[in-house]
């Protein structure tokens, strides 16, 4: 699938000119975290890297599943805290402190928005900084799990693993591997199974948090949308309200995206390069 573009430089020229006005919602995806390492799900053509990520029917239904999970993930994470903000991340922050958005949502789940300055971001699929019991639905610190399972695995983090990390934090390992995996259980309850506090394949999203969304699409001017294809309806439902609205939506994204049809200003550009120039010149210097 092709996009019959706009002239480049009057989009952006049109797209910073939106942006300086304010009151802008910014809506992010996997496609803002490729450049510091982290591969997104489909890339620039649109279509879906081959993975299969953990569904939430899997992960609550089997034991295998759940130690096949946290033997990837346990040696995933280590890739995931080595992640840095790259220049997206801190023009999103800069633009926020400017005064410029009524909010940052993120469809990713790797807390790099936080750490290149965003506040009060909302975390739509939640953040793998953080697990969830699924008994006693305690959340406690990744980095308190992240320790446990070093303890009852002490070879897991030295394990070779193949290709890169997951959007999700998951990594290829070789079969012996996941078998050997000691798995650990809630602190709090004693028992419950444990799951990363963000939303699987197959489950929703919680309603409150969906509404806040909808709230701030409603109180914005401007629905920018930063390298995501919107294939998932989780995002794409804001797009579509927004449009709904009448607030202009703007797209920066490389490749095809499902809300093509109804932006207004489209761009295909990376957005490392892009958004500090964005930022620049829509905040004036």
């Amino acid at each position: 699938m092709s996009r019959d573009l706009p002239d480049d430089a009057a989009e952006r020229r049109r797209l910073a000119r939106l942006v300086s006005g304010g009151e802008v919602l910014v809506l992010s995806g996997a496609g803002l975290s490729t450049e510091s390492g982290i591969p997104d799900y489909r890339g620039p053509t649109g279509r879906r890297h081959p993975a299969t990520p953990m569904t939430y029917q899997e992960f609550t239904g089997s034991a295998a599943a759940r130690q096949r999970y946290w033997a990837r993930s346990h040696r995933g994470w280590q890739r995931i805290l080595q992640a840095r903000p790259n220049s997206g991340h801190q023009a999103v922050g800069r633009l926020q402190r400017a005064g410029l958005l009524t909010g940052v949502i993120t469809q990713n789940v790797d807390g790099l928005h936080q750490a290149g300055g965003a506040r009060g971001v909302i975390e739509l699929h939640g953040g793998l900084d953080r697990v969830v019991c699924l008994a006693c639905r305690a959340i406690s610190p990744r980095e308190e799990l992240d320790e446990r399972l070093a303890e009852a695995n002490p070879r897991a983090r030295d394990v070779a693993v193949s290709g890169p990390v997951k959007p999700d934090g998951d990594v290829e390992l070789a079969e012996p591997e996941i078998e050997s995996f000691q798995v650990v259980d809630c602190l709090d309850c004693g028992a419950g199974p444990l799951k990363p506090d963000v939303v699987f394949f197959g489950e929703n999203v919680p309603p409150d948090r969906v509404a806040r969304c909808y709230a701030l699409v409603e109180a914005s001017r401007l629905l920018l949308v930063l390298g995501s294809s919107l294939t998932v309806a989780s995002g794409f439902r804001f797009v579509r309200r927004a449009a709904a609205r009448g607030i202009p939506v703007a797209i920066v994204n490389q490749g095809v995206t499902r809300g093509d049809p109804l932006a207004d200003v489209l761009l295909d550009s990376p957005l490392g390069q892009l958004l500090p120039a964005l930022a620049a010149e829509a905040i004036g210097r």
